[in-house]
């Protein structure tokens, strides 16, 4: 019996057009019938923030990050180009206009798709986020879970 194909990606870029080829490549993988697994850690957590996450108690620092980073994959800033915002409307009128899925609609493909998609606790803990802010039917995990599913990889990617 065959041994089912493995892809994983450890998503680091908090970038609109970074995390948009995470996604893709993992949607891409997925139909093609591997088993797939988007680790996000340190800014490519902001992917998987809720637009309106609940009022939370939180120490100073908490709230500074939750304050600067941005709240779910449609708010990412482009890694060129940003423009002071003006680079994401123009690559989202880009999208619309080819018909092309937009990075929500990615998110939400992968989790149909059953893609695990991994939280860094760690990184959660280092920049004060919490569970009640990030997209529900996720995974929490550290690097251990990350390098026990990379060992055995067909596929690893870092972006």
């Amino acid at each position: 019996m065959e041994q089912k194909k493995t892809t994983n990606v450890i998503l680091f870029s908090g970038d609109y057009d970074k995390v948009m080829a995470a996604y893709i490549i993992a949607n891409g993988a997925a139909a093609y019938d591997h088993e797939v697994t988007i680790f996000h850690t340190f800014w490519g957590l902001n992917a998987l923030r809720k637009e309106h996450p609940p009022e939370l108690k939180k120490g100073f620092l908490e709230r500074q990050f939750a304050r600067m980073m941005p709240r779910g994959a449609d708010r990412l800033p482009l890694s060129k180009l940003n423009m002071n915002g003006m680079g994401p409307k123009m690559i989202k009128q880009v999208i619309k206009k080819h018909n092309a899925m937009t990075l929500p609609q990615l998110v939400e493909m992968a989790q149909e798709q059953e893609i695990n998609l991994v939280a860094c606790t760690m990184t959660m803990d280092l920049l004060g986020l919490r569970q009640e802010e990030l997209l529900d039917d996720i995974t929490y995990a550290g690097v251990a879970a990350y390098l026990a599913d990379a060992e055995d990889g067909n596929v690893n990617l870092f972006i």
